[in-house]
Parts: C-alpha cells; sequence; structure tokens
C-alpha cells in the first residue's frame, strides 16, 4: 500500500523534474458555484497531465538493473505520455498499449515522447492482457496507470502541494475535487492530505454513466461500470476503482460526485476564458462539479484539481462553443 511516506519520498525523487502547479481563481467562476474556487491547474504539468509525477516516481524507483530493461504501459493517453516522457528522461525504453480510439492528439505526443505505441480494440481486447504478455516477453517492467503504490505517492506529491498552497492562503477547512478514472490521484492526494491537511477532505469526480467510484463508495464495494467507452471524457473512463485505490478512498473521501458530457464542455469554455488555461473533458470533470453541483458541496471555499489539458482541437473548438 501506498503511506505518505512514500509520498514524500516521491516528491524528493521528483524535485527538478515536476512542476510545482499554481492554485488560480477566478470572481466569475466564484460567483457561479456561489463559493471561492481555487483550480490547481496540472493541465500545464509536463506531458499536460498529473500523470507524469506517478510516472516519474515510479520509474525513478526501481533498481538500475530493472530500470534498465525498459517499461511498459497501458493507457488511452495521458499516463502513456507521463511514461514515454519519464522513460526518454531516464534514458530507457518504453512500450504503450494504447486503445486505437484514444485521441489522435495523444497517440502521436506519445510516439513524439520517445515510445513504441501497440494499438488494440478496447472493445474486444483486455490492455491489461496484452500489456502484460509484452511484458513478459521483452522482460519490461509494467508501470500500472493507478493501481501501483509508486505511482499513486506520485500523484499523492499534488496533495502535498495543496496543502501547502491552502495553508499559506488561510484555508484549513474545504472540500478538494479529483477527477478520478481508477483513483490513483485521488488516493493519492487523500492519503497527503490526511497527514499534512487533515480539515481538506478529496472527493471523487466523475461522467454521469461512468461513476463507478460514487457508486462504490455507496455500496461499500467495488461497483463495475457496465461498459468503458462512449463518453468523451475518455482519460477517466475505467472499468472499476482499483483494488489498491479503494480501500484508501473508501477510509479517507467524502461522497463522489458526477457530471455530464455538457457541462464538462461548458466547464472548459468557462476554465479557457476565465482561467486562460485548457482542460480535457476528464480533466474537467472537478471543476464542472464545482460549478454546477454547487448544492452537494459545502463550506465558503473549494479546491479542485483541473487533471489534464490534452484535448484534440476540433473537440476543443467545440466546447468553446458553449460561450455563445
Amino acid at each position: 500500500m501506498s503511506s505518505l511516506e512514500m509520498i514524500e519520498a516521491a516528491a524528493t525523487r521528483l524535485k527538478g523534474h515536476a512542476r510545482r502547479t499554481p492554485l488560480l481563481g477566478s470572481p466569475f467562476l466564484d460567483e457561479i458555484a456561489g463559493r471561492r474556487v481555487l483550480v490547481k491547474p496540472e493541465c500545464l504539468q509536463h506531458t499536460g497531465s498529473f500523470k507524469f509525477r506517478g510516472a516519474w516516481s515510479a520509474i525513478s524507483a526501481l533498481d538500475p538493473e530493472t530500470r534498465r530493461r525498459g517499461v511498459i504501459a497501458f493507457s488511452s493517453g495521458n499516463h502513456a505520455q507521463g511514461v514515454a516522457m519519464a522513460a526518454t528522461g531516464h534514458g530507457i525504453a518504453s512500450v504503450i498499449v494504447m486503445p486505437s480510439d484514444a485521441p489522435q492528439l495523444k497517440i502521436d505526443n506519445t510516439r513524439a515522447l520517445g515510445a513504441e505505441v501497440v494499438l488494440y480494440d478496447r472493445a474486444t481486447e483486455s490492455r491489461e492482457e496484452i500489456g502484460e504478455a509484452l511484458a513478459s516477453e521483452r522482460g519490461l517492467t509494467l508501470i500500472r496507470p493507478y493501481d501501483e503504490p509508486q505511482v499513486i505517492a506520485g500523484q499523492g506529491t499534488t496533495g502535498l502541494e495543496i496543502a501547502e498552497q491552502a495553508a499559506e492562503l488561510g484555508i484549513h477547512r474545504a472540500d478538494v475535487l479529483v477527477c478520478c478514472g481508477g483513483g490513483g490521484l485521488t488516493s493519492g492526494i487523500a492519503l497527503a492530505l490526511e497527514g499534512h491537511a487533515p480539515g481538506l477532505r478529496a472527493r471523487p469526480c466523475e461522467p454521469e454513466g461512468f461513476d463507478d467510484t460514487k457508486r462504490s463508495l455507496i455500496s461499500g464495494r467495488i461497483e463495475r461500470n457496465p461498459s468503458i467507452s462512449g463518453n468523451i471524457c475518455d482519460a477517466i473512463l475505467t472499468p472499476q476503482p482499483g483494488e489498491i485505490t479503494f480501500p484508501i478512498l473508501q477510509r479517507l473521501c467524502g461522497p463522489g460526485l458526477s457530471v455530464s458530457e455538457d457541462e464538462a464542455l461548458h466547464t472548459m469554455a468557462l476554465a479557457f476564458l476565465r482561467l486562460k488555461i485548457v482542460l480535457e473533458p476528464g480533466g474537467a470533470v472537478a471543476l464542472a462539479s464545482a460549478l454546477f453541483r454547487q448544492d452537494e458541496i459545502a463550506g465558503d471555499a473549494v479546491i479542485v484539481v483541473a487533471s489534464g489539458g490534452n484535448v484534440d482541437p476540433d473537440l476543443f473548438a467545440s466546447a468553446l462553443k458553449h460561450l455563445r
């Protein structure tokens, strides 16, 4: 299991490699939400999402001989790019198993960052089976996207920064809304907040119809999504919460929140207009929850993690139409 000590150690290894993203605010967003909204733009992180943190943490924690043989990962795009860049930064090879329907921008970027890309059909094939087979054949180390302690530790460094930044602003009690797929980012942040800012509570945010974590927290057991495709929030579509992440989420997180595709697109437009940042749909659901689920949030302030900004230009142009 991941721990606060692992997160703090990951922060040391990430120093000088990951960006310390700021907290941004806008009075226009505050008015919509009915409270102060502070946005942590991990879309400004290397490769355009928080995933670089976990990738660097996991690769840097490998022993030198294991690391030398290279790594493999499966991802719809953001974990892919994070692993590719982290592997290249360590001077090692990387293979990324990606769904064939992933945004072309993410596929192209992953290749440009130095990875070999293997495409698969997510409706008929298992990325886990493909990844594990390639790892065995080539002697590669599998870097899982969320159910991996060192990946969770790396994502948890986001929470260490939130704790410091909130304290600097005099915020000691608030919900911290986090875009949630398998739960690596949410669980890592929750662990960091438990140790450094216990008055801040992590809450997972998901697309409607793909809210497995929200439903799992209600039922007390891991619930699966009926499908893992068919929503524009591709970055956070996973079958179910992780076996490692869910117990952490269950122990530390508040109730889940979910938003519609249209609300995610509207939020992308507002983030661009008011904060001058670019979000992808999956990276916008936490902010959308702050703006459109006000009655499900308590307190005078809310902190939001905008987890990624790797969006195709055509989809982003469609989102901007919500400003008309």
